[in-house]
């Protein structure tokens, strides 16, 4: 067993998750790919391949059983992230992720080839640009600065009635909650626990109003 597989395998026995040994083996590929091509392309600041099952792939996954829907979109993506993981645990559910990188889209076209990732959409343009076919039950993003930026550049993604926006954030962003847009609610704020993790974690549900 490599020394990546009992990494994750040691974070994923401290949470409650349920993971095949199919989606261990990919998640693992995808670490093994992500330090691979960030040698040449600078895809993240996390340089260790341990440090990337942390703070990107268990960071990730963690958000896993606090989806509801079948179709996400994971917005300001980077290299995959959370898309690719979450994807990677919830292969009935469809994921569009997007970036205006094009370095990033082509990684994750990759990953999506070699790793057998089937449940994805990579797209290339800029969010506000971006007019699906369909809406998404939940805009998902972990790269946005502030909360106001994220539903003012992605109100038009969620459903109309039942669609949410879920900001992955560090510390519990009260400043931020103080300067969201009338149109949009709080719904829910869970703090995460992600193992070996320093700092705190909190998954933000937001809403429109009415």
């Amino acid at each position: 067993m490599s020394v990546l597989r009992e990494k994750l395998d040691h974070l994923i026995g401290q949470t409650e998750l349920e993971v095949s040994e199919k989606q261990r083996s990919q998640l693992v590929g995808y670490v093994e790919l992500l330090n691979k091509w960030n040698k040449a392309y600078n895809l993240t600041s996390v340089r260790d391949p341990q440090e990337m099952m942390v703070k990107h792939i268990l960071d990730s996954i963690i958000v896993s059983t606090h989806l509801q829907g079948k179709r996400f979109i994971d917005v300001g993506t980077g290299p995959g992230l959370p898309g690719i993981p979450l994807s990677i645990m919830n292969p009935d559910r469809e994921f569009y992720l997007l970036d205006s990188l094009g370095k990033r889209i082509r990684f994750i076209k990759q990953v999506i080839h070699e790793l057998g990732v089937d449940n994805v959409v990579p797209v290339q343009s800029r969010v506000e640009e971006f007019q699906p076919e369909e809406k998404f039950d939940a805009v998902l993003s972990r790269a946005f600065a502030s909360m106001t930026d994220m539903v003012e550049w992605c109100h038009h993604l969620p459903k109309e009635q039942s669609g949410v926006f879920l900001a992955l954030k560090g510390q519990h962003p009260r400043d931020e909650i103080d300067l969201l847009p009338e149109w949009c609610s709080v719904t829910d704020i869970k703090a995460l626990q992600v193992p070996e993790l320093d700092g705190e974690r909190h998954l933000v549900t937001l809403s429109r109003q009415g």
